[in-house]
This record gives C-alpha cells, sequence and structure tokens, in this order.
C-alpha cells in the first residue's frame, strides 16, 4: 500500500493520527475540547501541503481588502491634513464671520481682547474688466480684499516672487492686485497691465500662485484676485445692501480653550449673524466633501468585496470538493460533524489571516508609495500614514465577508458521510445545511451591513447600497438559475440539430457544474458596477450639456442697485435677444431659530441650516409659483411678518403651518410665521429661494436684486459688454461658466468611482480564472470524449470558446439592467433629473463581459485540447 504523502500533495488523503495506520480503529477522542484541538491538528498537517487550490481565495480576498484600505487612508490622511494644518488653512486659530457688514465697535473689542492679532477679509464675486467698449473683456472673480496683517498664518506664493504687502501698494495712484493665472491668461494680462474692478482701477503686479487659506474659502465659481481693503473705498462695491462677506481671523494665545472661547462670542453676540470657526475645522465643506466621497468609494470597494466573496466561495466549494475522500475518510474513523467543520474552518480562518494581512500591507503601501502624486493632485495637505482605525475598517469588511462566504459551503461539507468512499458521489456534499446556519449567515450579514453605516459615517447611502448589492446578488442567482434552464431547453431543440458545436456550448452551460453560476455572479456584479457608474455620469453629462441650455437662463446678475432697477431692465427689454428676464430683491440671512429653539436642535445638519440662505420678499405669489398648502399675505399686507417656505425643505426640517422661524439678516433677528408652503425648483436654474417674507418684514433693510436673463448664445456677450459698462458694480455669473465647474467636480467623482469600479472587475476577473481553472478537469474530460467521437480541436475550441462568450453576454445583459436600474434610482431620487438610458457605455459592458470569460475560457481549454483521449479516459476508469 503505497504511503500517504506528508506534504508535498494538497488533494490526497490527510495522514492519520497516531495508532490509525495499524491494528483496529480507533475513533477520534471526543469532547469539544478534543474535538478542537484534533480538528487544529489536522488543519495544521494539511496546510503543509501549500496554497494550491486557495490562490484565487487569496487574491480575491487580497484585492477587496487593499481597495477599501487604499481608500480608508487616503481619506484619513486627508482629514489628519485638515486638522494638522487647521490653523493655515482658516488663516488663524479662529474666525468670526458676518454677511452684509462688518464688525461691531462691540465685536472688533472683544476680538481685540482675546486675540494677539486679527485680520480683517472681505470676500466677494466682481467682474474684472479689461479695455473698454466693445472690445472690452470681462471675467468673474472671487475678490479677497485684506489688510495689512494678512496673512497672519502661511505665506501667499507670487509669481514673481515678491512680498504680499509690496505687491498690493500703490504705485503712482494706481493700488496693485495679484491675480489666478487662469484669470490672467484669459484676460489676456500681463504684468503692469490695467483692469478694473467696478469704479476702480488696479495695476496687475504678480500671479496668484498659492493662498495658505484657499481651501477654507469653499467652492467659488470664479479664479481668485487679491486686493487692498482701501482700495475699494472708490470702487462701488462694497455698500449697503451689496453681497459681500467679512472674515475676522484671529492668532489665539497658546492654550486657549476653543470651545469656551466658542461659548462665550456666541453667548455675547447671540442675535448678530455670527458664524463661528475654528482650526478644529477649518475646511468644513472640504471635510463632508471628502467623507462623502470616500463612504462612496467604500462602498464601491464593498462591491468589490462581494464580487470577490464570490470568488471566495467557489474556491472553497472546488477545494472541498476535491476533499470528499479526505472527509469521509475522517468520518469512517469516528469524526463527528464538529471536527470535520473545525479541521476546514481553522484553515479558512488561517488564510483570511493571511489573506487579509496581505490587503492591509498592499493597501497600506500604494497610497504611501504615491503620497507625493497624490498630494500634488489634493486641494488641501494630506499626512499620509498607515493610519490604523481604516486598516481596522478593511480588515473587518475582509473577515466579515470570507467568513459569510465560506460559511455556507463549510456547513455543507460537514454532512458528508463515509459512504462518499464508496460512491461516485462527485463531491457533493447532501442537501442544504441545517437551519442554525441560516440564522448564522443572517446574523454575519446583519453585521456586515451595520458595519458598512457605521463605519462610512452615511449610513442612509451604506444602507441603499448594501440592499442594492445584495438585491444585485439575487438578481444575479436568478439569473443564472434562469440561463441554465434557458441553455438546457434550447439545447434540445430539433431546430438545433446539425450544429454540434451550439449544442455542446449549451448543454455545458445548462450541466450541472458550478461554472456558469460562478461565472454570472462574479462577472455581473463587477459589470454591474461599472454600469451604473457609467450610466451616473453619463446623464449628469447630459443634463448639463443638453438640459441646461434649453431652460437654464443665460446670466445671473448680482448686486443690482434699488435705483438702477428701471435702467436695467430698460436696456434688455429693447434688446430683441433677450426672451426673458425675471427679477427679485435679494437679503441672505441665516436661520438661527425655530420655534424659539436652537435651529441645529430641531432639524440637525441640514443644507438650509449651513450658513447663510438667500432671502427674498413680495407682495404677491410671483408668477409661476405653486403654492402647495397655507395662504399667501394680503396685498398691502402690514402685520406680523410672515414667510413662505419651501415645501420639499420644511418636510425635511419638519415645519409645519403655524411654525414660527427666526432669521437674522444684517445683525437683525426677524420671526416670522409660516402661513404657506411654495414648491421651489432648484433644477431650473432659475431663481430659488427657500424663504420668501412678507415686504414689511425687509423692504426697509438695505438691500441689492438679482436678475435672471435668459437670452440667445448670439446676444450673450453683447449683454454682457452693455450692461458691465452701465452698471460696473453689477456682478454676472454666466450660467454656462458655472456648469463647467461642477462638470469638472463630477468628472473628477466619476473618475474616482471608475477607478475603484475597476478594482471591482479586476476581482472579477480573478474570480473568472478560478471558476475557469475549477472546470479544466471537467472540460479535459469532456474533450476527450468528443475526440474519441470525432470531433476536431477547432470544433470544440469553438464549443467552448462559444460557451464562454454565451456567459459572457449574460453576465452583460444582466449588469445592464441592474446598472440601469441603479443609474435610475440615483438620478431619479437622488438628483432629482430626468434619466435617459445611455447605451454606449452598455454595449461596451457587454463587449467586455463577452471579451472577458472568453480570455479566460479559452486559456484554460488549452490544456485540454493538447491532451491524449485514451490516456485521460484511462484515468478515470482507474
Amino acid at each position: 500500500m503505497r504511503r500517504p504523502d506528508r506534504g508535498r500533495r494538497n488533494d490526497g488523503p490527510v495522514p492519520l493520527p497516531p495508532g490509525a495506520g495499524a491494528g483496529p480503529k480507533r475513533p477520534l477522542p471526543r469532547g469539544p475540547a478534543m474535538s478542537a484541538r484534533t480538528a487544529l491538528r489536522l488543519a495544521r498537517r494539511e496546510l503543509r501541503g501549500g496554497l494550491r487550490g486557495f490562490r484565487i481565495f487569496l487574491a480575491c480576498l487580497v484585492l477587496g481588502v487593499a481597495a477599501i484600505a487604499a481608500v480608508g487612508i487616503v481619506r484619513a490622511s486627508i482629514q489628519a491634513g485638515l486638522a494638522d494644518q487647521g490653523a493655515i488653512l482658516l488663516g488663524g486659530d479662529a474666525q468670526m464671520q458676518f454677511t452684509y457688514r462688518h464688525a461691531t465697535e462691540a465685536e472688533r473689542a472683544f476680538m481685540d481682547r482675546v486675540a494677539l492679532r486679527t485680520s480683517e477679509v472681505i470676500d466677494f464675486r466682481s467682474m474684472a474688466v479689461v479695455g473698454e467698449g466693445d472690445v472690452a473683456e470681462h471675467g468673474l472673480t472671487q475678490v479677497k480684499a485684506v489688510d495689512g496683517a494678512y496673512p497672519l498664518v502661511g505665506t501667499v506664493d507670487l509669481d514673481p516672487p515678491m512680498p504680499l504687502d509690496q505687491a498690493l501698494a500703490d504705485k503712482d495712484g494706481l493700488p496693485g492686485a495679484v491675480m489666478d493665472r487662469v484669470l490672467v491668461d484669459r484676460l489676456g494680462l500681463g504684468i503692469g497691465d490695467r483692469f478694473r474692478l467696478g469704479l476702480q482701477s488696479f495695476r496687475l503686479e504678480a500671479v496668484l500662485v498659492g493662498e495658505p487659506d484657499s481651501a477654507s474659502g469653499g467652492f467659488g465659481l470664479g479664479p481668485r484676485t487679491l486686493v487692498a481693503s482701501p482700495a475699494l473705498a472708490d470702487s462701488g462695491l462694497i455698500g449697503p445692501g451689496t453681497l459681500f462677506d467679512t472674515q475676522y481671523r484671529m492668532l489665539l494665545p497658546p492654550g486657549t480653550d476653543l470651545d469656551a472661547l466658542r461659548q462665550e462670542a456666541m453667548a455675547a453676540f447671540p442675535d448678530t449673524g455670527l458664524r463661528w470657526r475654528d482650526s478644529r475645522r477649518a475646511a468644513p465643506g472640504i471635510e463632508r466633501f471628502v467623507d462623502r466621497i470616500g463612504a462612496f468609494l467604500v462602498i464601491v470597494g464593498l462591491a468589490g468585496l462581494a464580487v470577490g466573496g464570490v470568488g471566495v466561495s467557489a474556491a472553497v466549494r472546488a477545494y472541498l470538493a476535491g476533499k470528499t475522500a479526505t472527509i469521509a475518510t475522517l468520518r469512517t474513523l469516528g469524526a463527528d460533524q464538529r471536527v470535520v467543520f473545525l479541521t476546514y474552518l481553522f484553515q479558512i480562518a488561517a488564510l483570511t489571516a493571511l489573506g487579509v494581512g496581505a490587503g492591509l500591507i498592499l493597501g497600506a503601501a500604494i497610497p504611501l508609495a504615491l503620497a507625493p502624486m497624490i498630494g500634488r493632485l489634493l486641494p488641501v495637505p494630506a499626512v499620509f500614514a498607515p493610519w490604523p482605525a481604516p486598516l481596522a475598517e478593511a480588515a473587518f469588511y475582509g473577515i466579515a465577508t470570507a467568513l459569510l462566504f465560506t460559511l455556507w459551503p463549510l456547513a455543507r461539507t460537514a454532512r458528508i458521510r463515509a459512504a462518499a468512499l464508496y460512491r461516485e458521489a462527485a463531491g457533493a456534499a447532501p442537501g442544504w445545511p441545517r437551519p442554525v446556519w441560516w440564522a448564522v449567515s443572517a446574523a454575519l450579514s446583519a453585521v456586515l451591513i451595520g458595519g458598512a453605516a457605521l463605519f462610512s459615517g452615511v449610513p442612509q447611502l451604506a444602507l441603499g447600497a448594501a440592499f442594492g448589492i445584495v438585491a444585485a446578488l439575487g438578481v444575479l442567482v436568478l439569473s443564472a438559475v434562469l440561463v441554465r434552464r434557458a441553455a438546457r431547453f434550447l439545447a434540445r431543440r430539433p431546430a438545433l440539430r446539425g450544429r454540434p458545436t451550439l449544442r455542446l456550448a449549451l448543454s455545458a452551460i445548462g450541466g450541472p457544474g458550478q461554472e456558469t453560476t460562478s461565472v454570472i455572479l462574479s462577472l455581473g456584479l463587477g459589470l454591474a458596477v461599472l454600469a451604473s457608474v457609467g450610466q451616473i455620469e453619463a446623464n449628469l453629462r447630459a443634463a448639463i450639456d443638453r438640459d441646461l441650455p434649453a431652460r437654464a437662463p443665460a446670466y445671473f446678475f448680482l448686486d443690482i442697485q434699488n435705483d438702477q432697477m428701471a435702467a436695467f431692465n430698460a436696456r434688455l427689454d429693447a434688446d430683441p435677444g433677450v426672451e426673458r428676464v425675471e427679477s427679485a430683491p435679494m437679503l441672505r440671512g441665516i436661520l438661527t431659530r425655530i420655534n424659539g429653539r436652537p435651529a441645529a436642535e430641531v432639524a440637525g445638519d441640514h443644507w438650509v441650516l449651513r450658513g447663510d440662505r438667500g432671502v427674498t420678499y413680495s407682495e404677491a405669489p410671483p408668477e409661476g409659483t405653486t403654492v402647495t398648502a397655507g395662504t399667501w399675505w394680503p396685498q398691502g399686507y402690514d402685520g406680523p411678518p410672515q414667510v413662505s417656505f419651501g415645501a420639499e425643505e420644511a418636510a425635511e426640517l419638519g415645519l409645519t403651518l403655524g411654525d414660527r422661524i427666526t432669521v437674522n439678516i444684517l445683525g437683525r433677528d426677524i420671526e416670522a410665521r409660516i402661513t404657506s408652503f411654495r414648491a421651489v425648483d432648484f433644477s431650473t436654474g432659475g431663481l430659488g429661494f427657500v424663504m420668501s417674507m412678507s415686504p414689511n418684514a425687509l423692504s426697509g433693510a438695505p438691500h441689492t436684486h438679482i436678475a435672471t436673463v435668459y437670452a440667445g448664445t448670439e446676444a450673450e456677450g453683447r449683454i454682457l459688454r452693455d450692461l458691465a459698462r452701465a452698471f460696473p458694480n453689477v456682478t454676472a455669473i454666466r450660467v454656462r461658466d458655472a456648469a463647467d465647474r461642477v462638470a469638472e467636480a463630477l468628472g473628477a467623482i466619476a473618475s474616482a468611482a471608475a477607478w475603484a469600479a475597476g478594482a471591482t472587475l479586476v476581482t472579477g476577473f480573478m474570480v473568472l480564472i478560478g471558476a475557469a481553472a475549477a472546470g479544466e478537469r471537467a472540460r479535459l474530460f469532456e474533450a476527450a470524449v468528443l475526440r474519441t467521437l470525432g470531433a476536431t480541436r477547432g470544433r470544440i475550441l469553438a464549443s467552448f470558446a462559444l460557451r464562454s462568450a454565451l456567459m459572457g453576454a449574460a453576465a452583460g445583459l444582466v449588469a445592464i439592467l441592474a446598472g440601469g436600474v441603479a443609474g435610475w434610482a440615483v438620478i431619479t431620487f437622488v438628483m432629482e433629473t430626468r434619466y435617459v438610458f445611455e447605451p454606449v457605455s452598455a454595449v461596451a459592458i457587454v463587449l467586455g463581459g463577452v471579451v472577458a470569460v472568453m480570455l479566460a475560457g479559452i486559456g484554460f481549454a488549452l490544456r485540454p485540447l493538447s491532451a491524449r483521449p485514451a490516456q485521460v479516459l484511462r484515468a478515470q476508469d482507474g
């Protein structure tokens, strides 16, 4: 009798316990502790045979964990950079910000008392104008007017290099300015050239290369221009009612308690519209953006890990199928289900630890290796390090996924009986696992989904994505069953007689093996992720490129003074290219209280409560307004202030008719009762105000007007030139330029999502390779039989290729369906715009699925075709 191999192979019988090879058979030790020790010893001996059969298992686990770890490391690095460089990003240790006004004497006295140094920054939009008359060039710019103390922290980089105060100083009676290179090139300026802001001329002294506090300003529609604050005195840009922000940055004594100081400031100036920010959260908008994008990419990574889970399950199932004889031998020697289960569970646990560890190392190494390149691409500082929190999160996902997807085949394998030694069991485990394993699987799924909701920071997104992944897996499983049944049905049709290649392919697809299910699950889910990303990106770009010009205005005009409205409207009414003009009084206020309570306590972190919001007033509902509940105030109303609130936003905030809201405008609290709700459609690009008040509440406050102008493309340049010349204080925002900025941001997000989806596809391709490798033995026997019956190698290879192509096409079609549904849901319910199916990416996905499966299938079909049939058949008989 041939002696059992002791470590060179991984598919033979396990070495028996001492004393089991001779004499009467002794049963294996019993009892939980003894079972665990015996199982551990058996698992250790089997693992000595190497990792053959587990390469796909490890590859899927490593790729999935590495993708999630890499995304988490980058996100944590950005968060650490924001925290470490908070004072530089903010421009100081703390900031007090006001809208429409400068700080009062009392507020400045408070700052002088608590701060070592204070710097005032005035921030607003304006038009930079070069030249005169019809040849003048105009460019939207975000102006930052600074005092001599700016910047308190960090340095401003200029080209040519020079101190900022030197660049902004007056020369020959003309103040200096520095400007972002994008705007310099757009306006055709050179160093020393003149341009205007409002009524004031400036000389360009340098190109602005970098400003330390650029990230704290949030999203801007125009490139930056820096000027000295005193130079704006005669510009006509800063006045009562014009839209500007003042930011007072403070350098504080070391050890200052920022929480206590914030509470003191808010208590001292409770109803002034003060907004506080400090170095702990210098750029909250960027933090939110990074958190949301990071969470989204982690969820895409989880989809990749789910694809890997399919591969893990297939690899474990194939490995255990080859161990049927070994398991039956153990059962013959008295091993119960516990010993068998624990033996292979310990092996899976050891290999999971290896795969997760390798994935963590790879996931941490990639961002660290690419840190210089990533740092140059990021608009904010990042401190790259192997942060433990994202690594622990990735490890949790990897371990939970591996356990979830291996538990089922392990539970079934433990039920193999000793009789399998004497039957052609072909490795199949009998029946379904016991109900307890159903419950355990459900519990593991809940833990995995709950962990995703907890770690992502966006529970709704995580839960929705988890539901989508589970639903997609269910649809793919059902699709695999239907594809197999359809293949079996078609293979028997008389119409296919005389087409042996197609019949062989269909028969193989509908056969008893697991290849069809593995291919459709792995490739289908990966392609579905990519399909959904493609549909979402295409629809967003379509909304910008096609829908916006048809329904959105050409320009927004801001800061139109009350005494300019008549002339402004007269100029536009006389232009035949102008289709429509809408205008409204414009103020900005902060919603501070709801029914006397702080608004944040009532409604949480809703976007309406973040910063100041646009507020308007009108005697009657503007044209096109739809009042959904309540009534508008009567003409000439002079009672307590009333407000009409956006219906959708009110529902999200939990507001009802009769509620009281407090809005701080120009440092004054205005309490108004909600008397109506109305539909506010921001998607049209026109005027949209969440809050519209009765005129008696606001008409006495200094304010300006906003206008939207709908005009043909041919009239845009003429309108801008005429209005800029007649009203130099008015700021024009071209809607197409704003849409381009949004498109750039969407493009960056889509690229990141596409890279993450690409990692999912790589994992799916690894699963395909595993499925093809697992079916190689069956193809070997099939090819030998077919060649014995007279089939040529070309016909057999064509059958294998056609089989792969059909499975790839099926996976691609299911992916298009799943991706289309996911894209429709996001576009319709999240983006709230019209969804149109995009066919180009869909066709590419189907073709990609066909090519991927064909490459994997044909690659593992070459060896069966080259084997000698007689040798293969004799081995089967033996």
